[in-house]
């Protein structure tokens, strides 16, 4: 249920240009799921009617640059680390006639996260034949590292070889060019990016909020989180202010400084 402030709002985003969302895990079911940063089914293909229903368009991280396909209303679905319950999202999104970016962790295609983050156990991952199945009808497929460590803390070299390594592997697994990345858990810094241009990439995600291209950087692009407690009234407020704080003292200030403005043609 919306209700009619959010859906006023909701109405009127965009205007400020395109939307990346972030999504991770999306379970089997309803309900709001343990682990905050995975999504429910049934709230994962709740969004997507949201969406369609309110005539938003979906591309993908690498047709992002494209100005010509970043019309209004236009929204980039993004999946990081891979995971293979992603595979449900997919059939969804191919039934809506929607696209989106996954970023996978190329050392554990077809086996089980390595990595270890509190809270969440190791959780199986896309394997080769489902990655291709994705690129065949139009999705994206591109690199989130080999390992998914925090990129700041890796040597030269090792950085080096994280983007260059999980590039190739990805491409000759698709048999094309992989354009985009995802810093894993976000983090970078101005060493880290041009890495990733050195590389040969020509797009990166970032987890750091606001409107998809507020840096004027392809290689810093902004993303909004869905979590899992995220109703459909705060997803679409997260639509309609690119943030990820959408409470009632986020609206509280906005609509203050709203009125401020009529009432003395400033914030």
């Amino acid at each position: 249920m919306i209700d009619p402030i959010t859906r006023k709002l909701f109405q009127d985003a965009s205007r400020h240009g395109s939307v990346v969302l972030m999504y991770h895990s999306v379970l089997p079911g309803a309900g709001s799921p343990d682990w905050p940063w995975a999504v429910s089914y049934e709230a994962f293909c709740q969004q997507l009617d949201l969406l369609a229903k309110n005539g938003w368009k979906t591309i993908r991280m690498q047709d992002l640059a494209d100005p010509e396909k970043c019309a209004p209303k236009t929204v980039v679905i993004t999946f990081d680390d891979g995971y293979e319950d992603n595979y449900k999202a997919f059939e969804a999104l191919v039934a809506r006639d929607m696209t989106a970016s996954w970023f996978v962790v190329t050392n554990d295609i077809g086996g089980s996260s390595s990595w270890v983050d509190p809270g969440v156990n190791s959780q199986k991952i896309l394997n080769q034949e489902t990655l291709r199945e994705f690129v065949n009808v139009g999705m994206e497929v591109a690199s989130h590292t080999c390992s998914h460590r925090r990129m700041p803390q890796l040597s030269d070299v090792e950085l080096a070889n994280e983007l260059s390594k999980s590039k190739q592997v990805l491409e000759d697994i698709l048999g094309q060019e992989v354009k985009s990345f995802a810093y894993p858990y976000g983090a970078h810094d101005d060493r880290c990016v041009q890495a990733v241009l050195d590389a040969g990439y020509k797009y990166a995600c970032t987890t750091r909020t606001g409107w998809a291209l507020a840096g004027g950087d392809m290689l810093t692009v902004r993303r909004i989180t869905v979590f899992a407690g995220d109703s459909l009234a705060s997803f679409a407020r997260k639509l309609a202010f690119a943030t990820n704080d959408v409470g009632f003292l986020a609206l509280t200030r906005y609509y203050s400084a709203r009125f401020r403005q009529r009432l003395f043609g400033r914030d």
